[in-house]
């Protein structure tokens, strides 16, 4: 038997150490939050993409009550990003979130499953690593890439 390990690299920053960039793509997250509709769980959450053509795209979370039919922030902004600018890349996401109580998790938190999974297609499909920014009330962690978030991807695709 072999045992092994998977470590990440990431940054923890604040708001103030981000680039311009950065902190615009974390702004359009934030107030992609508002426009949720999360009348079950009261968790909502914000994404923005970044894509090469200059444009951002935001997403925020849909809840449906025939669940599993609502969509996360992620899935709703990749999923528009590719069916509006088919060319385009994904250059960076970020992604933000409200708890119940209506303010922003202290604590930055991180896509499902199945969002890392989709937002791993189309870092693929951009053919570069598209770092992620996750995004809590006081920090904000950068990772290198969606693949980082998703050790163990489906990659047969």
């Amino acid at each position: 038997m072999k045992r092994k390990e998977i470590t990440i690299g990431y940054d923890e920053l604040d708001y103030n150490g981000l680039t311009d960039a950065e902190r615009l793509l974390v702004d359009e997250a934030r107030q992609a939050t508002q426009r949720s509709y999360a009348p079950y769980s009261h968790f909502r959450v914000g994404a923005a993409i970044a894509l090469d053509n200059g444009v951002i795209v935001p997403g925020s979370n849909q809840e449906n009550a025939a669940f599993p039919s609502g969509t996360c922030a992620e899935r709703s902004a990749c999923f528009y990003a590719h069916a509006r600018y088919p060319e385009a890349r994904f250059k960076m996401i970020a992604v933000a979130a409200r708890g119940t109580d209506g303010e922003f998790q202290a604590e930055p938190v991180a896509p499902c499953g199945a969002c890392r999974q989709a937002l791993l297609e189309y870092e693929t499909l951009a053919g570069a690593p598209v770092p992620v920014l996750l995004v809590g009330r006081e920090k904000i962690y950068r990772l290198p890439s969606v693949a980082s978030t998703l050790p163990f991807a489906f990659s047969e695709f």
